[in-house]
């Protein structure tokens, strides 16, 4: 028998296999062996209270039994076709039900794949080049949203900044960066470039951050304005916010929008959903050859994911879920709220219920400059005692889930206080 790895013997042999010794997506000096409803354990049996959920996905919790019978179901069945299949279907059809602008709607596996294709839709639509996109907001890993993700650097807008090597100056020079809740900026960079921008793409909640009052509104006009095809990437907010996402719990309607995350329940899944007219890029058959937008995906609509996601969706649609979920949210601010005030400690927390975190600075926080402009140190000791304490979060976000339990928030409670009172004595 093989003998039980340690975590640091994982940890070394990830280091031989992994450039940077991980997947790339989190903190390679832990690996998780295990999760159920609101904990996960790593691979020495430390036990967390998961407010990472895997960047999002698992909103009813690890291992929530009708979502695994329903794959379990599914299985024998087969686990993908590349070819239409009946869960697939109805999945879109439940999607679109919901969500305020969707006429119809493309599969993908992943939020980024769709965050692209939004984007290539736009200009195919438009017959226009140009992007607009706000500083700091996360859109995937194309090399249009590579552009101003996190600058280490400030420069004046609307100058794109590249965050990865390996992207060609001509995509820098079809984007336009504008910060976020700025509608005196935007408006005037419409007036130079409006004729020349395909899309506008937005997250709704830019990572934590909320629009302030009116200004998705205002967008709306703008695009409208200028003939601009208004994207919301809500492969964060859908079904998480509201069952309607975030454009339902706003009230403004975009022209497209991206999903991921929930509607999968756990497995790589990811749509693209708007109106038709916009959507028939996708159909050569109409459009022609000159204007259709191939699109191919091995894995795009698989019936696990599908039927993954359409049980999640289905326990999110009974009475009280969401209320739940925003009850769970707003204690856990609270949480943070007394005791870093009862230790005197400047902070803000930022964002939605159901999606916020801790910014340590005295100022309102409007864009990415402002966080970045707070003091990162102490959110990182902050992050640090939280996790000795087993708390599992993100270093900038902090995720609720319908599984939490009394015992969790008890936890949890007592865990903010000991990350306070570090940090304050520090």
């Amino acid at each position: 028998m093989e003998k039980i790895q340690t975590q640091a013997e994982w940890i070394a042999r990830a280091k031989a296999v992994f450039p940077a010794g991980g997947f790339g997506n989190f903190d390679p000096n832990i690996v998780i062996h295990d999760g159920k409803g609101s904990r996960v354990w790593d691979e020495n049996g430390n036990e967390y209270i998961d407010y990472l959920i895997g960047s999002g996905p698992m909103l009813l919790g690890h291992g929530h039994p009708e979502v695994i019978e329903a794959v379990l179901e599914q299985l024998p069945k087969g686990m993908t076709f590349f070819a239409n299949n009946a869960a697939g279907i109805e999945l879109a059809e439940d999607i679109i039900a919901a969500v305020p602008c969707a006429e119809h709607l493309r599969f993908l596996s992943s939020g980024g794949e769709a965050d692209m294709y939004a984007m290539r839709l736009a200009r195919a639509f438009t017959g226009r080049d140009k992007i607009l996109k706000f500083e700091g907001g996360y859109h995937g890993m194309s090399a249009e949203a590579q552009m101003s993700l996190a600058p280490a650097q400030m420069s004046n807008f609307p100058q794109a900044i590249p965050d990865s090597a390996g992207i060609p100056d001509a995509v820098r020079n079809e984007m336009l960066i504008a910060p976020f809740n700025d509608l005196d900026f935007l408006r005037s960079l419409l007036v130079e470039h409006g004729h020349e921008i395909a899309g506008l793409i937005v997250e709704p909640l830019q990572r934590i951050i909320p629009p302030e009052p009116d200004f998705l509104e205002a967008v709306r006009e703008e695009c409208n304005k200028y003939g601009i095809v208004l994207i919301f990437d809500e492969v964060v907010t859908g079904f998480r916010f509201s069952y309607g996402g975030a454009q339902e719990t706003y009230g403004v309607t975009p022209d497209l929008c991206t999903l991921g995350k929930v509607i999968g329940g756990g497995f790589p899944l990811a749509a693209i959903a708007g109106r038709k007219d916009i959507m028939v890029h996708f159909d050569q058959a109409i459009v022609g050859s000159d204007q259709w937008l191939m699109m191919l995906g091995t894995l795009s609509g698989n019936p696990i994911a599908a039927v993954a996601g359409m049980k999640t969706m289905e326990v999110l649609r009974r009475d009280g879920a969401y209320d739940t979920l925003n009850a769970n949210g707003e204690r856990l601010m609270g949480m943070f709220k007394k005791h870093l005030t009862a230790e005197g400690i400047v902070h803000q927390v930022v964002g939605h219920p159901t999606l916020f975190d801790v910014v340590f600075t005295d100022q309102t926080v409007r864009d990415y400059r402002h966080v970045q402009q707070s003091d990162t140190n102490r959110n990182a000791k902050f992050n640090v005692v939280l996790r000795a304490e087993g708390i599992f979060k993100s270093p900038g976000k902090t995720y609720p889930s319908l599984a939490l339990m009394e015992a969790d928030f008890e936890q949890t409670d007592r865990a903010i206080s000991v990350a306070a009172k570090a940090i304050a004595y520090s």
